[in-house]
């Protein structure tokens, strides 16, 4: 029996130190969302594959590749007597690649938000504002005139695992599990929540000034083979116990 146990303690510490080794990828689950002002957010789940890099089994360095988060022609409807003329936002969108190190990195976000004036999504109402969205997680400003004199100015940062801020208003990155700028990334589900914020100022209506945040969260999952491993040798572990178990019966 402790034999046995031994055995299945070196094949998941062998598994586990083929994850975290210093160049390993790594699959993930999870979303990346988007919250403009109190308006609901929009989120685009996701999955893919990390690559992760040490010194060890420490994550040093993540690198995503682009396209694991898209969302096309997503509509949010803006129906608050308060924001008009902005009556809803169209968007359409997916990660380019990047890399985070050392707590933050650049990951832009490509494509176009349309905002959408005097009418509703989708149908073109009389005046439209189409944002480029790559300051977003990458830093920079863009700004954007459209018809009858309105225009946006959006000013982003890049990812981030610790807090992101637009003004006073602050969401904040997290790490929980094994996953994480400081701990094995081996293990399965360890979750890291990168984050970023854009400062929006507009001369529409009312609404001169709001925040956006952008929440990246990445929930790492074991590799098919170790899971195989790990299930093999816990089969081994039950048939040896049972086995044992009728011999001292």
């Amino acid at each position: 029996m402790y034999a046995v146990l031994r055995c299945l303690l070196v094949v998941a510490a062998g598994a586990l130190c083929a994850a975290g080794s210093d160049a390993a990828v790594l699959p993930f689950t999870g979303s990346l969302s988007l919250s403009l002002a109190t308006l609901p957010p929009v989120t685009m789940p996701g999955s893919g594959v990390a690559t992760v890099s040490g010194p060890g089994s420490h994550l040093a360095t993540l690198a995503l590749p682009a396209s694991p988060f898209a969302a096309t022609g997503f509509v949010l409807s803006i129906t608050d007597p308060a924001a008009f003329p902005i009556m809803g936002v169209q968007l359409t969108a997916h990660n380019a690649a990047g890399t985070i190190m050392g707590g933050g990195g650049a990951i832009p976000l490509v494509g176009v938000a349309k905002v959408c004036l005097f009418g509703t999504c989708p149908a073109p109402p009389p005046a439209n504002l189409s944002v480029p969205l790559g300051v977003l997680g990458a830093g920079g400003a863009v700004f954007v005139t459209g018809m009858l004199g309105l225009n946006v100015t959006a000013v982003g940062a890049p990812w981030t695992i610790g807090t992101a801020a637009v003004g006073t208003l602050t969401q904040m990155g997290f790490v929980h599990g094994p996953a994480s700028l400081t701990s094995s990334t081996a293990a399965p589900s360890g979750v890291v929540q990168l984050v970023t914020p854009v400062y929006v100022a507009t001369n529409i209506g009312s609404i001169s000034f709001f925040p956006v945040f952008g929440a990246m969260t990445l929930h790492f999952v074991p590799e098919p083979g170790t899971m195989l491993l790990l299930a093999a040798g816990f089969s081994t572990l039950a048939l040896a116990g049972r086995g044992r178990m009728r011999r001292d019966g």
